[in-house]
């Protein structure tokens, strides 16, 4: 029987704190599975829900985009996954009395545990202006509301739309075809916020901004390189391809500031000996310094340049562009500087290098630990130019992997949601729908909160996810949503952005992916895309949580026809009735995505091309790929100051926190820790159970505080600290980001440390 949502905020002023673990997965695992599954959903039901999750029949896991192979256990999933699928099928509801009861000033105060808990939303919410309470709404009200407001705009430009990646293809593509149709690209996504670094790199570099390996080449793979990443929380599922890859002879260098239990060892739940015994992944750990990655791959690549016989110059000759100017940077590549960028000894790195030297197929698989600085773009060009130097792009069990975070991210960038989209796209909408979409770019997330503050912007749609908990600077970002006229956020369940609200505010339910879906024409589908570049179908097998909820695609239909009304040229109604018209429009627009139907028809679904990985093949402006030499760049930091990067806890995934824990790293009970190295906590007197606040400091002389955390001493690298987010995204400065990508520097925030009180909680 599943149990009731927390009635009060559960007290963190004392987290307990033990020795990290060595190890992921196995039998605490499956424990954990089971437990966090039967509270939210009950027996009968969690075996109901996860025997569908990741199979060919089934729905795609709302969690993370690690593909499957073709061949699927019954248990597809992971942790991680299990949980994800947990609190969107469960069984507790939020219903208009909950919001009768609950104020939204109230709602304000609570954590995004317990928002999160409280369950599904069952009917449209609206809050008008003035008022204090969400109160039900018809679906009709809903849409007039928006209308009223978009088409009181100045300009649409005025307008945002922003999506999470956990919308599906065919909602993501009519989300853009309704913002184009209406006047803007203004469409910023999750996407400029994780991987838009790597997006720059690859695109300018090789061609596509995408992952060019398969599950296969992670197989085949001599070496893989896992720099920046932790799937042993963030990916889980990538530790099985990974503990193949070691079976049948790979070696695994793993790049991290801290040390992480699912690269140390994984016990695989699917097989009895993993159970017991486990399977060592790692063969180097380089804890590098945050920030040091560029660092360390050109000094790498100035080695390989120098090892005669190293370079794959036939491939260089044939394929790659700016060898030159490139190996003349590479030679500059210092010892000394290289190891006080990156923490390291002179003997990792030449390991290091002896393993690379060793393997004909190479592997770099990394995520946000090399995406969110302000170099990221440069660090990631780099990786790129050591991957070309041995001609480790466009054969088999070789490549760029990064492993992207949210289930259809990738599939929502291809299907046009983009700021700043190619015009061959736009050539291809314009043709198809007749109508002229807008050329110049819209903002992207940063701009877009910008353009919120400085009144630029008026309205505020969001397809899912949790914007004002995901973005940085987060007083500056909630004062500015609260100048919005209108907030709408398509959700499941309540999270902060409900509180933090415009003028008006609506909250609209919508489907989930384990949710039936039937329209006119019948029972409907999605499809989604991995992070590898398979399309596939979803199907929900669960009754809806309530019949007064819509589906993604039916909402923007029924948005765009409230408000286009007899002005569009788009035949929005035929869109609703049945999905494989969406289908058969993004067949004809999106370049790979011909026969859609008849493709995602098969079992498994599809690959889209990639002309690097099938060809070797560059659609770059050169016609190849193209080495770079940037200036190397590595985070100062000043005396007295520790370096800090966000990141997750074990029990959360994005911004959605499913419990208070941290298993693997010794963490039980709050969330409110920040992870200090013994050595540097002692010079900084720092004592462990100390509590402290956190003061970020940036050029801009603006004081950002995160109050109350409990200091952990932990063995990351020196000068270098970790707490997790969102609750350590007020420090991040809105101004902070990356160059070219312009995604915010959330893991490279200079901070000082000053002495608190503990706090309390408000009950259980």
């Amino acid at each position: 029987m599943a149990s009731k949502p927390p009635t009060g905020d559960p007290v963190q002023d004392a987290p307990q704190v033990e020795a990290p673990k060595h190890a992921a997965a196995g039998l605490p695992a499956i424990g954990h599975t089971l437990l966090m599954a039967q509270q939210q959903m009950g027996l009968r039901r969690t075996a109901q829900t996860l025997l569908k999750v990741n199979q060919k029949d089934g729905f795609d896991c709302p969690g993370c985009a690690w593909p499957e192979g073709d061949k699927r256990h019954t248990a597809e999933f992971c942790e991680n996954g299990a949980k994800a699928v947990a609190e969107e099928a469960t069984l507790r509801r939020v219903t208009p009395d909950f919001f009768a009861a609950h104020p939204v000033a109230d709602l304000a105060t609570r954590s995004g545990y317990w928002l999160g808990q409280q369950g599904r939303i069952t009917q449209p919410m609206y809050l008008p202006e003035g008022g204090e309470r969400y109160e039900a709404v018809t679906w009709e009200r809903a849409f007039e509301v928006i209308a009223e407001e978009l088409t009181a705009l100045d300009s649409p430009d005025e307008a945002l739309f922003y999506t999470s990646g956990r919308t599906s293809n065919e909602a993501a593509f009519l989300l853009q075809l309704f913002a184009r149709e209406f006047g803007t690209n203004n469409l910023p996504d999750c996407s400029n916020m994780c991987h838009e670094s790597s997006g720059s790199a690859l695109t300018e570099t090789i061609g596509v901004g995408k992952g060019s390996v398969s599950l296969e080449d992670l197989h085949q793979a001599d070496l893989i390189v896992v720099a920046g990443q932790n799937p042993g929380t963030n990916h889980p599922r990538m530790l099985s391809a990974l503990e193949k890859a070691k079976s049948a002879g790979a070696k695994i260098i793993s790049v991290n500031p801290l040390p992480e239990a699912g690269l140390e060892k994984f016990k695989n739940p699917q097989t009895p000996q993993g159970m017991i015994k486990g399977a060592a992944l790692t063969d180097l750990f380089l804890q590098i310094r945050i920030g040091g990655d560029q660092a360390l791959f050109r000094l790498l690549n100035k080695l390989i340049v120098e090892t005669e016989g190293a370079v794959d110059e036939l491939f260089v000759r044939e394929h790659t562009h700016g060898y030159e100017e490139f190996k003349a940077a590479a030679r500059e590549a210092d010892w000394d500087r290289t190891l006080a960028a990156t923490g390291l000894t002179r003997t990792e790195i030449e390991q290091a290098l002896a393993m690379v030297l060793a393997s004909r197929r190479t592997i770099v698989c990394w995520a946000m630990g090399l995406t969110q600085h302000k170099h990221a773009v440069p660090t990631i060009r780099e990786v790129v130019n050591f991957l070309l130097l041995r001609g480790n792009i466009g054969r088999p069990g070789a490549g760029v992997c990064p492993v992207r975070g949210h289930s259809n991210v990738q599939g929502d960038r291809t299907m046009g949601i983009f700021e700043r989209p190619a015009p061959a796209f736009l050539d291809a909408l314009e043709k198809e729908f007749g109508f002229a979409p807008p050329r110049h770019h819209g903002y992207d997330v940063v701009r877009s909160i910008e353009a919120l503050r400085d009144g630029r912007a008026k309205v505020f749609f969001a397809m899912g996810g949790n914007f004002v908990g995901a973005t940085p600077d987060t007083e500056v970002t909630e004062a500015a949503m609260r100048r919005a006229s209108l907030t709408v956020h398509v959700s499941t369940k309540l999270n902060r952005s409900h509180a933090v609200t415009g003028r008006r505010a609506l909250i609209l339910p919508t489907l989930g992916r384990t949710d039936k879906d039937v329209q006119k024409s019948g029972r409907q589908f999605v499809t989604v895309e991995d992070s590898m570049g398979m399309v596939h179908a979803s199907r929900g097998n669960l009754t809806p949580a309530s019949p007064h909820l819509l589906s993604e695609p039916a909402i923007v239909v029924r948005m765009a026809r409230a408000t286009l009304g007899a002005k569009s040229v788009v035949d929005w109604a035929e869109f609703e009735k049945d999905y494989a018209t969406v289908r058969d429009r993004i067949a004809r627009v999106v370049p790979g995505f011909e026969d859609f139907n008849a493709k995602v028809a098969h079992p498994g679904g599809f690959q889209l091309a990639h002309a690097p990985r099938d060809e070797r093949r560059f659609p770059t402006a050169t016609g190849k790929a193209n080495f770079t030499a940037a200036p190397v760049e590595a985070p100062e930091l000043p005396e007295g100051r520790l370096l800090l990067q966000t990141l997750r806890s074990h029990d959360q995934y994005n911004t959605t926190i499913y419990g208070l824990d941290d298993r693997y790293r010794g963490i039980k009970g709050g969330r409110r820790v920040v992870l200090v190295n013994p050595e540097d906590a002692r010079e900084l007197g720092l004592a462990d159970g100390s509590y402290t606040d956190l003061v970020g400091e940036w050029k801009d002389g603006v004081e950002r505080r995160a109050p109350g955390f409990r200091v952990v001493h932990y063995p990351t690298a020196r000068g270098c600290a970790a707490a997790y987010y969102p609750e350590t995204n007020v420090l991040v400065p809105l101004g902070a980001t990356a160059d070219v990508s312009n995604t915010p520097a959330s893991k490279s925030v200079i901070v000082r440390f000053e002495s608190a009180v503990r706090e309390g909680g408000d009950g259980e």
